[in-house]
């Protein structure tokens, strides 16, 4: 089988920290079928001007990631000025670059609701082929309440062949737009449980220079407002005072970051500001930490709650998306109503010093791995076509390319030069939890 993946939310070469969690899923679904990924990047005259576009825009337009033959078209958007556009100008933009590099296609999949998804059905419909619209979060929850856009969200939702969601209750937020429960397929996110495991939290602080007898709260995201960086920083100042041995790191980089930096020069060396880190130190600091603090207004199936619950450490995190799925047992960690700063300065405080034990946190979590996950992505791509899901021993499953080896001679492009080649080095970056 040969899928395609339309996503504009995939790292590239000048990006590489952006969407672990998809890059990390397509690679092991590719255990199980061909894939090539056009990873796109939104263009529009002037975009080069305004540091938000520019960056990703001096992408390659080819380049292997993970083993996975990736290219970077480009597709016109105009942004705030006609939303309801972007779904078609963004199918028309991958029509073209289809009928540059056009390979034989069973399914085409879209990462993300609109106006990914919503081109995956409009080339699937051209095609003859299932489409498949993966939703994480905002594009459900957020994108959903905006007049210009709802009814193309709808109409691509409700045309596409099935629906996965990263969590329950983005299920229902789908099934509220017109799409049956039937087509609707909850895939939980991954676990590098390779990275993320229970370590001895002396052991990683030491070699983070933090001192052994504080307590630490970890905050690792994206530094935004609608992901609470700001309020994980005014509830611990209203707990400081009467926690003067606890402290608070924020892993991350983001549009509030300055805000972010400003509210913390408040509280001096008690709360620090890492900037985005590679995922390793990321796991560092999971396993440095008493316990995770996540306080979104709004979330998918966050990652980084499910990589702090594999390290065997506790979450206080806001009672929004998929967090209440993984967050399933009290002992697991404590959930508050978001933008509630006295309940969340009260669930810190307690998460700081109430002791437990990492393995069984691992236990009652029960976190399963990317390979999983993927078999469990496969399976919903199997039932778009109409076959029989299968559950596929890992025996069986057909090797991960790895980054220096070529791809299958089926690929209609051939990989860039190695110089080219997606950093193994600098791909793994925080900021989407």
């Amino acid at each position: 089988m040969r899928i395609l993946l339309i996503t504009k939310i995939f790292p590239n070469a000048m990006n590489p920290g952006q969407a672990p969690f998809n890059r990390r899923q397509f690679a092991a679904l590719s255990r199980y079928c061909d894939i090539d990924v056009f990873a796109t990047i939104p263009w529009f005259p002037g975009a080069s001007r305004f540091s938000k576009w520019s960056v990703s825009n001096d992408a390659p337009r080819e380049e292997i990631i993970e083993g996975l033959p990736v290219r970077h078209p480009r597709f016109l958007y105009l942004p705030k000025v006609a939303p309801y556009l972007n779904g078609p100008l963004y199918a028309a933009s991958m029509l073209f670059e289809l009928a540059r590099h056009h390979p034989a296609l069973d399914v085409i999949v879209g990462s993300f609701a609109y106006p990914d998804g919503f081109a995956a059905v409009c080339l699937a419909e051209l095609l003859g082929v299932p489409a498949v619209v993966k939703v994480h979060g905002s594009d459900i929850d957020v994108l959903s309440q905006q007049p210009a856009v709802r009814p193309a969200l709808e109409w691509g939702l409700r045309r596409a062949t099935r629906v996965v969601a990263v969590s329950k209750q983005l299920k229902e937020g789908v099934h509220a737009l017109g799409v049956p429960r039937d087509r609707i397929d909850v895939v939980m996110n991954g676990v590098d449980r390779t990275m993320f495991r229970p370590r001895d939290r002396g052991e990683a602080r030491a070699a983070l220079g933090r001192s052994p007898d504080r307590r630490l709260l970890l905050y690792v995201g994206h530094l935004l407002r609608d992901k609470g960086a700001l309020d994980a920083i005014a509830a611990f100042e209203r707990l400081a005072p009467a926690h003067p041995d606890v402290d608070l790191v924020l892993v991350g980089s983001g549009a509030d970051e300055q805000a972010c930096k400003a509210a913390a020069e408040r509280l001096g060396h008690r709360v620090l500001l890492t900037g985005r880190l590679p995922h390793d130190q990321v796991a560092r600091w999971v396993a440095a930490c008493d316990a995770l603090v996540l306080p979104s207004h709004h979330e998918g199936t966050p990652n980084v709650v499910i990589e702090s619950l594999a390290s065997g450490r506790r979450v206080v995190a806001t009672n929004v998306g998929g967090i209440p799925d993984v967050l399933s047992s009290p002992a697991l960690g404590e959930l508050v109503a978001p933008g509630d700063l006295p309940a969340l300065a009260e669930a810190m405080s307690r998460a700081a010093h109430a002791p437990y034990d990492p393995e069984r946190i691992v236990s009652l979590a029960g976190c399963k791995g990317w390979d999983e996950s993927a078999r469990a992505f496969y399976n919903s791509i199997l039932a778009a076509r109409g076959e029989r899901p299968v559950a596929v021993p890992a025996t069986e499953m057909r090797p991960v390319l790895q980054l220096d080896g070529a791809p299958p001679s089926s690929r209609r492009w051939a990989p860039p030069p190695a110089s080219r080649r997606f950093p193994e080095a600098t791909q793994l970056g925080v900021g989407q939890a």
